[in-house]
C-alpha cells in the first residue's frame, strides 16, 4: 500500500478515475424528493427497462454496490457448496477478492494455467475427468473475465465454444464483465451480442470502471432466473437502501451511448499508449493491446522513478512487468507527458 498522497493522472486503475459528468447530473438530479427505497422506485423501474434494451426482455437485473459483491453473490445463486467454479489463474475470483468467493459461496475454485488470461475448454476438460467422484467437488460454473485480467480478448466464437462445452456438460458460464464495456467497444459489437448470443448465463455488469461513482449489476439470462436473488442480495449486504442513486447511474450510462463512448475512449488511449511506450528501447510489451490495459517490463530501477509521479501496479515484481490502464477521462496530454518521463528515466 502507498502512502496516502497526490499523483497526476496516473495509469494504475480505471478505478482511480473521476466520475463521468453525465453521470454526477444524474445523481444531481435522482436527488429530488422522498421515493420508496430498496429498489422499488420508478427510476430504478427505467433503469431495468434500459438494461431490457440492450440485452431482451428475458433477463433479471439486480444492482449492487460493488464489482466483487456482484461476482460473489452472482455465482452464489447458481452454486451448491459442494460444486466447483473454473476459473483462469489471474482471475479476479482468484487473485483480488480476498478469498471472498470460496468464504461465501463456500465452493472451490479450480485453476486453469494461462499465459493470457483465457480459459480454453482443453484447460477445463481436465476438471471433469472425475465427475461424479463424491470426494471431488464438482464442476458448475466456468467463470470467464471479458475483457482478461491481462486485457486480452475472447472472441465471441471462443465464447460460445466455452458456453456450449458447459450446457452439454450440467455446467453454467459465468462472466466477470468488469470492463465489459471496454471488450464490446473493442470488438464492435452490443452488449448483447458478447453476452447473450454466445451462451453466457450469468453476467457481472461492470460500471465503476466506466464512469460511475459506484455500481455495478448482476445480470440472469434466458432460463437461468434466480427468484431467490432479492434475499440473497439482502443476506450478501449488497442492497442499497437508497436505490435511486446507483440505478440512475446505470441509466445514464446506457442512454444515448455513453457507456461505448467511455470505453472507446479508454481503449483509444491505451492504443496510443503503447505505440508510444514500443518506440522506446528497454521497454517490452508482454501482452497484445486489445482494450485498456498495457502490460510491459520496464527495468526495476526506474520503476520506483516512475511512481513518484505517477501511480501504477507492479504486476510481475520477478520480472519487473508493470501495468498501465487508461481510463475514459485519460486524456493525451497525460499519455505524452508519462512517455516523456519515462524516456527520461531511461536515460539517466
Amino acid at each position: 500500500m502507498t502512502n496516502v498522497r497526490e499523483f497526476k493522472n496516473g495509469f494504475a486503475s480505471d478505478n482511480c478515475a473521476t466520475i463521468h459528468p453525465e453521470i454526477l447530473n444524474a445523481i444531481v438530479a435522482a436527488n429530488n424528493g422522498h421515493v420508496v427505497g430498496y429498489g422499488d422506485d420508478s427510476i430504478t423501474a427505467a433503469t431495468i427497462k434500459a438494461f431490457e434494451k440492450q440485452f431482451g426482455k428475458n433477463i433479471g437485473v439486480y444492482f449492487m454496490l460493488t464489482g466483487t459483491g456482484a461476482n460473489v453473490l452472482g455465482l452464489s445463486a447458481i452454486l451448491k457448496p459442494h460444486q466447483a467454479i473454473i476459473c483462469a489463474d489471474h482471475a479476479h475470483i482468484n487473485v483480488d477478492e480476498c478469498g471472498a468467493p470460496e468464504k461465501f459461496t463456500g465452493s472451490k475454485l479450480y485453476i486453469v494455467p494461462t499465459s493470457d488470461g483465457k480459459i480454453t475448454v482443453e484447460g477445463v476438460a481436465q476438471y471433469l475427468v472425475n465427475v461424479g467422484d463424491v470426494h471431488r467437488s464438482q464442476p458448475r460454473v466456468i467463470s470467464i473475465t471479458q475483457p482478461t485480467e491481462y486485457g486480452t480478448l475472447y472472441s465471441l466464437e471462443e465464447i460460445k465454444k466455452l458456453a456450449k462445452f458447459a450446457h452439454s456438460n450440467n455446467m453454467l458460464l459465468h462472466m466477470d464483465g468488469a470492463r465489459i464495456a471496454n471488450a464490446a467497444a473493442a470488438l464492435n459489437v452490443s452488449l448483447k451480442k458478447i453476452t447473450v448470443d454466445v451462451g453466457v448465463d450469468v453476467l457481472s455488469f461492470g460500471g465503476t470502471k466506466n464512469g460511475l461513482m459506484l455500481g455495478e449489476a448482476v445480470i440472469f439470462f434466458g432460463n437461468v432466473r434466480c427468484d431467490d436473488f432479492p434475499f440473497i442480495r439482502k443476506q450478501g449486504m449488497q442492497l442499497a437502501s437508497k436505490m435511486r442513486f446507483i440505478s440512475c447511474q446505470f441509466e445514464a450510462l446506457l442512454t444515448h451511448d455513453l457507456w461505448l463512448k467511455n470505453a472507446t475512449h479508454a481503449n483509444h488511449m491505451a492504443q496510443l499508449l503503447a505505440e508510444e511506450v514500443s518506440k522506446i528501447p528497454g521497454v517490452k510489451l508482454t501482452q497484445k493491446v486489445e482494450t485498456n490495459a498495457v502490460f510491459a517490463i520496464i527495468p526495476k530501477q526506474i520503476v520506483s522513478v516512475l511512481q513518484k509521479q505517477y501511480f501504477f501496479y507492479v504486476w510481475n515484481p520477478v520480472s519487473s512487468e508493470v501495468r498501465w490502464v487508461t481510463s475514459f477521462d485519460t486524456k493525451e496530454q497525460d499519455v505524452q507527458e508519462f512517455v516523456k518521463l519515462l524516456r527520461t528515466a531511461l536515460t539517466k
